[in-house]
Parts: structure tokens; sequence; C-alpha cells
């Protein structure tokens, strides 16, 4: 027989206890795993298995293996539904913020990986208006970058997102990214050369149809007509005409000589270039918010958003020379201005 001295014996116990330890610390398969994930967040194997491109029988055998593992059942299995035992509700809030942690850097790796696609989202009316109209500039001066472009007013996020770059209009700038201001946004008159050959004087608005830009209403104290009507000492009646909820409309139906509307001009740049709309008034009114260029703290000189900043700004200082000769105001300021604006 063979005898282990007591300090052999006392290392030998904690060396078992360790390799317990480690067994029982063991992680079940990540498939396990992300199939119980998506379980519990749908409760439904069905739409789950959908979710993850699987039948519902190969996601019910993944989530009775970890089970197994486990020694318990983590769901109940009803007729038509399924609900989270004990030992589910301890394990679903784990698994859901392990998985978007795990996709957020798969997803910011991913980025570190310049492959020649940029995707910028921003408003749809910017993305209309301002972004689509230049992209043949850009390729132009960037073959090697593909654009991606992704319309929406919902606020992107860019651990979850595959977006690149975000144009924002907004009152202040967003926290804990990188943030340029590129456009203070200021409003006028804009109409139809035809309109504009019967208007001499802001008075000669009383008897137009005034189109409403209502996308600009979040802003405080917001640059609309009757902001217009005040610092211009011009008697429009403001509480009539038809109203849009996105400033690409309002401008369009300006274009078709619905009547006069208070355009946005970073959003009007290209009609007024091409005579589609006319601004034939010199005051203008300057909004608190402003459009800015964001994206994600130390991104912001990767090469493909570099190159995407440099032509941005470059673009925006073409189409300044529509403020020379302007008489801006800030809404809210003291400030009068005379009706000779023709």
């Amino acid at each position: 027989m063979i005898q282990i001295a007591p300090d052999k014996r006392v290392f030998a116990l904690v060396q078992l206890s360790c390799i317990k330890l480690n067994m029982s610390d063991r992680l079940p398969p990540l498939t396990a795993l992300r199939a119980f994930e998506a379980a519990a967040r749908h409760m439904s194997f069905a739409k789950a298995a959908a979710e993850l491109f699987v039948t519902p029988a190969a996601l019910s055998y993944q989530i009775k293996a970890l089970e197994t593992e486990l020694g318990q059942p983590l769901f109940h299995r009803l007729n038509r539904a399924v609900s989270l035992t004990e030992a589910g509700r301890a394990l679903a809030p784990g698994t859901a913020e392990a998985f978007t942690m795990l996709m957020a850097s798969w997803r910011k790796a991913r980025k570190l990986n310049d492959n020649g696609v940029l995707t910028v989202t921003a408003g749809p009316a910017f993305t209309s208006k301002w972004l689509a109209p230049r992209l043949y500039d850009f390729a132009q001066q960037n073959p090697d970058i593909e654009l991606r472009f992704a319309a929406g007013l919902r606020i992107a996020d860019f651990d979850r997102d595959e977006v690149d770059v975000a144009i924002r209009f907004s009152v202040d700038a967003p926290l804990d990214l990188f943030s340029e201001p590129l456009i203070d946004e200021w409003l006028t008159p804009m109409m139809t050369p035809q309109l504009a050959e019967t208007i001499e004087e802001p008075s000669d608005l009383i008897n137009q149809t005034l189109i409403h830009d209502d996308s600009i209403a979040f802003v405080p104290r917001p640059c609309d007509w009757a902001a217009w009507a005040h610092v211009s000492s011009t008697p429009l009646d403001t509480t009539h005409g038809p109203r849009f909820s996105q400033a690409d409309h309002a401008l369009d139906a300006a274009m078709s000589g619905a009547g006069v509307v208070l355009g946005r001009v970073s959003l009007a740049t290209r009609a007024l270039e091409a005579g589609r709309l006319v601004a034939p008034f010199s005051l203008g009114l300057i909004t608190k918010a402003k459009f800015r260029f964001v994206c994600q703290n130390g991104n912001e000189n990767r090469p493909n958003i570099l190159a995407f900043r440099h032509w941005v700004f470059k673009e925006i200082a073409a189409s300044r020379a529509f403020e020379a000769g302007r008489n801006l105001v800030k809404v809210g300021a003291d400030a009068s201005a005379s009706t000779q604006m023709r």
C-alpha cells in the first residue's frame, strides 16, 4: 500500500477540488445558449427557430440538451405556449446581456476591416434632398468606397446597428460620440419662378397659400410662418394652408406650384441652384437646431469615414453661396427687418 505524505494528500485534494470546480464552471455549447436566449426572448420555440434559421425540432433539441446539462428544466411546456421556470428566469437576463455585448463586439471588430463599404444613416428628407443628388459626385471622387444609405428618423445605435456615420439634426450634440457641426439650418420663403414673378413685397404673400413644414416644430421657438411674419412685420394669416410632417414633402409641394413654403435651405439647395425654386427675400430665420456629423469616438479618422467627412464639408462650403447678402435672424432675438427684402 502506498502511503501519501500529509502535505501531498492535501495537495491532491486541492487539485481534485479545482478540477471539479473547473468542470462545474464550464459553459455549455454556445449554440444551445443562443437557442435558449432566443426562445426566452420570444417566449416561443417557433419564433426563435425562425430567427435562428433552424427547425423547431432542432431548437427544441438544443434546449433539451442544455436542460440535461443543467440538471433541471428551463421552460414549462404548455399546450400552445411556454413559460420560464425559476432556473430559466435566473439564466435569461445574463444570456440576453451576454449575446448583446458579444454582437456589439463582433460588429466593432468587423468595422475595423475597411472593406470599401460605408453605411450612412440620415433623416429621409436629408437623404433624398441632400445626400442622394450628390451621390454621383462622391462616387466619382471615391470609386473605391461603396456608400449605403439607411434613411430613418430613429437615432442609430453604433454598438448595435450596422452604421458607420450618422447625419443628425438636433438642438444638442450627442454625448459620448464624435460630433462635428455641419450646417446651421435657416429658412426663408420659397416658391416657383412663375409665382415669384408676382411677388415683390412680403405683403404680396398675404393672398398666397402658405405651405407649412412641421418637421422642425420640435425646436424651441420654432422657425415657422408665424415667426417669419413677426420678424418681417407682415400680417400673414398663418393658421391656414397645407401642413407636412416631412420637409422634403413640403418642398415638393412648393415646386409643384401649390403655394409658398418656408423652406429649409440645406434641403432646397439643389432646387434653388436648378431654378426649380426661388427665394426672393433676403430675410431668413436661423434655427436652434443644426445638422451634425456623428460617428463613434476614434473612428473619425478611419480612411473611409475621413474621406466622407472631407467630401461632406466641401459640398457644404460650396452651397453656402445662398447665405451671401441675406439678413439671417435668430428666432427670439431682438431684431427688426425691413419689408424691402426683394
